[in-house]
């Protein structure tokens, strides 16, 4: 058997394909919804019982390359979406995803069929680490744009849920459908690319907008429904959408915190929001950290400091050329550690002197294998980015940490001189899986060395 090309999910590999002739695809009538007591959703008997129409309503997934695909409503029925259409591939953990500000306006498919029966977390129950934000989810909103998943189970069963997924997207005002064929979009997306996509509904559901799409092939296929723009959210900059809008601060708990030696004073970390997740605020202060979480665009190098953080976030790294500048200035400084994930492990590298790449189809789920450059050692992580770091113009005294298993793609680096490190996967992730949170623990590690030193010189040192 032939080997597996190295590095194919790059934009550069991609083919251009022929636009087929325009055709829809309908529901898969199989994919009906679930009942039972804990179920959101009517019954037929309770339909007819009331005198209403058992009528779910049909919206069509459209893709760029003309391919449509009908499927069945179970989130809100507002309007038409556009956005980047992408899959995922993990298991479980949909309300992390959908409230993972990497998500920010892309049309995400679950590749796993059944999706919905464990339900959604309350929103009320708070997290006393986080200053009270909530307890279950990793961000305060939904940023997708659209979900769509093979079968959508209207009923669930989670000692911690309170409410449906379908119901929780319908509060939200994010648009969802089920009975389309994910396995056929996500073979469609890894052959051709990721690519724009809308999710159109009937006018008589949601009205019409006036707008008329005169180069869209498909628009003549679709008359019955509310088109919309093709939108490409990586042609803006998403960071500034998600990230946090003022300084906030987060503490440890009595008793915990992790003190300097020579002035008593919690360790502090700031953080740089660029899309940042809940679940790395928690990472920090479980670990005694005082956590300065500050603006994507704010001038963190007046802040006092032990260490600088670079989070997760969306979109095109080179959009955020406020931060990437800073970053610049800060290796230049030389006065603490800096650690980056995924989109800050981006960062890093831009203000090292690399580049990044759009890759063909990204990686985005929580069963990715990544090989450890330095032990060889391979690890199971969760990802989420479209972007990738080009391992050929890292500088002489940057070097790969980490390499995907798959596609040999980079996943990290570090620096070999300083205490400078990063990588592409998500170490703290929620709901898991959690083999690399240690890197938080050799970050804070590096922080303590450097204060006991009195000196930021060296590379991270790795177990």
């Amino acid at each position: 058997m032939p080997a597996v090309p190295v590095a194919t999910n790059v934009q550069e590999s991609r083919a251009p394909s022929p636009v087929p002739a325009v055709k829809i695809t309908p529901p898969c009538t199989a994919a009906t919804p679930s009942y039972g007591p804990s179920c959101a959703a009517k019954t037929p008997a309770e339909v007819v019982a009331a005198g209403l129409e058992q009528a779910p309503t049909v919206a069509a997934l459209v893709l760029k390359d003309g391919a449509v695909l009908q499927g069945y409503s179970f989130g809100a029925e507002v309007k038409s979406v556009s956005g980047e259409c992408v899959f995922q591939t993990g298991m479980v953990g949909y309300p992390e995803s959908l409230t993972d500000p990497s998500y920010r306006g892309q049309i995400l498919v679950l590749t796993y069929p059944l999706v919905g029966n464990y339900g959604v977390p309350s929103h009320e129950e708070v997290d006393p680490m986080l200053n009270g934000l909530p307890a279950y989810f990793e961000s305060n909103q939904i940023h997708v744009a659209a979900l769509v998943v093979g079968q959508a189970s209207a009923e669930f069963s989670h000692h911690l849920a309170s409410s449906s997924l379908g119901a929780w997207l319908k509060r939200e005002g994010v648009p969802a459908i089920y009975g389309v064929d994910t396995r056929a979009i996500t073979k469609r997306i890894r052959e051709e690319g990721v690519m724009l996509g809308k999710l159109l509904f009937p006018t008589s559901v949601v009205g019409a907008t006036g707008f008329h799409a005169t180069d869209d092939e498909t628009a003549s296929a679709l008359t019955a429904y509310q088109n919309v723009a093709w939108v490409d959210p990586n042609a803006t900059n998403l960071v500034a959408e998600v990230s946090c809008k003022k300084p906030i601060l987060y503490s440890p708990a009595a008793g915990t915190e992790l003190k300097r030696a020579d002035t008593g004073r919690t360790v502090r970390i700031v953080a740089v929001d660029i899309g940042m997740k809940y679940n790395q605020i928690r990472c920090f202060v479980k670990r005694g950290v005082e956590l300065l979480v500050v603006p994507w665009d704010h001038d963190f190098l007046s802040e006092p400091m032990d260490g600088l953080f670079l989070s997760n976030g969306p979109g095109d790294p080179t959009t955020i050329t406020a931060t990437i500048e800073r970053v610049k200035r800060a290796l230049e400084l030389q006065k603490f550690p800096i650690f980056g994930i995924c989109l800050g492990h981006q960062v890093l590298a831009l203000a090292s002197g690399a580049q990044t790449e759009k890759m063909k189809y990204g990686n985005r789920g929580q069963n990715i294998p990544c090989t450890d450059m330095l032990t060889s050692r391979c690890y199971i992580t969760s990802q989420n980015h479209g972007y990738a770091v080009k391992a050929d113009t890292l500088p002489a005294t940057v070097k790969e940490l980490f390499v995907n298993a798959n596609d040999g793609s980079n996943e990290g680096i570090y620096h070999t001189e300083l205490p400078y490190f990063s990588v592409q996967f998500h170490p703290e992730s929620n709901p898991g899986p959690r083999d690399t949170e240690v890197l938080f623990d050799i970050f804070i590690s590096t922080v303590m060395r450097c204060l006991e030193s009195g000196k930021v010189q060296g590379p991270v040192e790795f177990p």
